[in-house]
């Protein structure tokens, strides 16, 4: 299983998780954890919940899918493997934890989106260091700057 957020960091840890399915003969399951912008109130209880930018709960919950399909795809792209994808609504470090259940692994970036310059771990992978039952493998984000590009 490995976590994806469209950062630096998390495709690090999805080539890395590609390289490794690899060698295993292992498929991959891709999981990006989103959480929905404050939602203000619907005016009922029976109307559709609104974002700020009027997206629906739904319509957030199809463009996360999309986007960590896409992720996949793009990964896998000309390899043989296989890859599932899935997206789901919370708190980021809770969902890694708990898709993490019943995997051989768990490979994370060392920093997602939002972390803070310096630290050796970002919030997130270190919560999954912590409270996964199973092995966790934290990719580095590279600091060598002639490597970026």
């Amino acid at each position: 299983m490995v976590g994806v957020d469209g950062s630096e960091g998390s495709m690090a840890a999805l080539t890395w998780a590609v390289a490794e399915a690899m060698l295993r003969g292992a498929p991959i399951h891709a999981v990006l954890a989103w959480q929905p912008p404050q939602f203000y109130p619907s005016p009922n209880d029976w109307s559709p919940r609104k974002g700020p930018s009027g997206e629906s709960a739904q319509q957030l919950a199809d463009a996360a899918l999309t986007q960590v399909s896409g992720y996949g795809k793009a990964a896998v792209a000309g390899k043989d493997v296989k890859i599932s994808c899935e997206a789901l609504e919370g708190d980021p470090a809770q969902i890694l934890v708990f898709s993490a259940v019943g995997a051989a692994m768990v490979v994370v970036g060392s920093h997602g989106h939002g972390g803070f310059v310096g630290a050796l771990l970002g919030s997130v992978s270190q919560h999954v260091v912590a409270h996964a039952a199973c092995p966790v493998i934290v990719i580095p984000v590279s600091t060598d700057l002639r490597a970026r590009p």
